[in-house]
């Protein structure tokens, strides 16, 4: 971890740099990390390089990131960031709550992924908990990670997995209903619910996602 400011009465202050695009999120975020006890923001951006350059100059211990942003990917800036500040902890502030996204920020060695809908005093608690070398997930999303271990990838559950498998191979929805002794609107609600998990929309983009993922062989 990296040392951390003191106070005058010696307690730690972690020093906090926020990249967000919207300036009135940073300005909501920067007074609510700020009225915190033991947190100072330290700096703000609204793109990734000028993100980039602050932790270069101020060497925060927390930066909190937004997903999106213009300009570079952010996960794709972790790297660098690495270099720049080896002990830097990074929490996601998003409103990507797709199981997919967090799984893919914490494999980029994000230690914190936090919902934008979130509470001050949470995202101050995941400020401190990555701080101190933990991994902090917004509830929810934490439980919807330990449900899709005990099914397929972005939560889809078994239903839903066998209607996307009909739909890679081609098949109709009225052809899926009667492999799969379903009614129409029954199918169109299990193809509306696989699209919001796996944030795919058109039977090409449905084909990809079930070939990347295992799902099925189009060459069977």
């Amino acid at each position: 971890m990296t040392a951390a400011a003191t106070t005058a009465t010696g307690a730690e202050t972690l020093r906090v740099v926020l990249a967000d695009d919207h300036g009135v999120v940073r300005e909501g975020l920067a007074m609510v990390l700020d009225a915190a006890e033991g947190i100072e923001v330290v700096g703000e951006a609204d793109t990734v390089a000028e993100a980039i350059t602050l932790v270069r100059r101020e060497r925060p211990d927390v930066l909190v990131l937004d997903l999106r942003m213009p300009g570079e990917s952010p996960l794709e800036a972790l790297p660098l960031l690495g270099r720049i500040a080896p002990e830097l902890a990074v929490v996601i502030l998003t409103m990507q709550e797709r199981p997919g996204c967090v799984r893919a920020a914490l494999a980029a060695g994000v230690r914190g992924y936090v919902l934008k809908e979130a509470s001050g005093r949470e995202l101050a608690e995941a400020v401190r908990l990555v701080h101190a070398g933990r991994i902090y997930l917004t509830p929810e999303l934490a439980a919807r990670l330990a449900a899709e271990a005990q099914g397929g990838p972005d939560g889809l559950a078994e239903g839903e997995l066998r209607v996307l498998r009909l739909l890679a191979l081609g098949h109709t929805n009225r052809e899926i209903g009667e492999q799969l002794f379903l009614s129409p609107r029954t199918v169109e609600s299990y193809r509306a619910r696989i699209q919001q998990k796996t944030g795919r929309v058109s039977r090409a983009e449905l084909v990809r996602y079930a070939l990347q993922h295992g799902l099925v062989d189009l060459a069977a």
